[in-house]
């Protein structure tokens, strides 16, 4: 016998923003102002309070868990009989390009390592696990840069797994959003840390054929989401605002774009976030949104509107 499902009953738990941003308790700010302007990102408007509000009750949500898993650890110690070597609790996030997962993620970072517990935070981004430039184009796949086959995935999953799995140190490659590609011989040394943050769009996809996955080694993730017609506001005016900063540059892969009128440009940064951006969001990184144990839904202006925790 079938019965039917009730819409109103979810996985998650639906906070309001006022309600999460009592569960701060008395989690203190440990961010300054000069802080905030190193770590928000560009066009982002996201002030202290808006730190105090969400990502404080984040903060402290986080440091119960790591506790909680700590603890989970001198358990399973005790039942073994042997004290093994404590492991990084690994924390995912992601979301569509603009949705502003990179501010959070080093807004996170910064407030998690002035908890005493775990100062050592290391953040990692996927964009230095995306293949070479030449190796894109070798494939025919440039215009895919960003889809789950433009990545060395099997590397991805092999630098994660030998951070949980307490090797030290390990090394990632780096990206240069200014060459828009690897940089040749350069690596991010991540050293035995309470705390990885793996921020990327496709951190919480799978796929069929594979044995592992990154979110395999996840202790926690999130999931930024914004409704679409704010993520292409955002992307347009964070590449207006590009083009009078980091274009300028003429070592800047997207030099050309300021030198051409504003108008020819940007109707061609829309025609990309309508065949790529959003084809990869639609496609790819959206349906795992579900995936993810924490989503914070924006609105306008990078403010987060609402958090939907899954339940335990």
């Amino acid at each position: 016998m079938h019965t039917k499902s009730d819409p109103s009953v979810s996985p998650y738990l639906e906070i309001p923003r006022d309600e999460w941003a009592e569960l701060r308790a008395n989690t203190p700010l440990t961010l300054t102002e000069d802080d905030l302007a190193r770590l928000r990102g560009i066009n982002e408007s996201i002030s202290l309070d808006e730190v105090a509000q969400i990502h404080l009750p984040l903060s402290r949500l986080l440091n119960l868990h790591i506790s909680a898993t700590q603890d989970l650890h001198k358990v399973t110690s005790a039942f073994l009989g042997r004290l093994s070597g404590r492991t990084p609790y690994v924390i995912g996030i992601a979301g569509s390009v603009s949705a502003g997962k990179s501010t959070i993620s080093r807004i996170l970072q910064a407030l998690l390592s002035r908890w005493p517990q775990h100062p050592k935070v290391s953040l990692v981004t996927t964009d230095g696990f995306l293949m070479p430039n030449a190796e894109l184009e070798k494939r025919g796949i440039m215009q895919r840069k960003g889809f789950p086959e433009s990545y060395d995935v099997a590397r991805l999953v092999q630098f994660v797994s030998d951070v949980k799995s307490g090797r030290s140190p390990v090394s990632a490659p780096v990206y240069s959003h200014l060459t828009y590609d690897i940089v040749p011989r350069e690596e991010q040394v991540v050293d035995s840390p309470d705390i990885l943050i793996v921020e990327g769009l496709n951190v919480l996809q799978t796929g069929a054929g594979k044995s592992a996955f990154v979110s395999d080694f996840f202790d926690f993730s999130i999931y930024v989401d914004a409704r679409e017609e704010d993520l292409i506001e955002w992307f347009l005016s964070r590449f207006a605002k590009l083009r009078e900063t980091a274009f300028l540059d003429p070592r800047s892969y997207f030099h050309r774009f300021a030198e051409m009128p504003e108008a020819e440009a940007l109707a061609i940064a829309r025609k990309v976030w309508e065949t790529i951006n959003f084809v990869n969001l639609r496609e790819n990184i959206e349906p795992t949104r579900e995936r993810a144990q924490l989503i914070l839904e924006k609105g306008p202006n990078h403010l987060v509107q609402r958090i939907r925790l899954r339940k335990m």
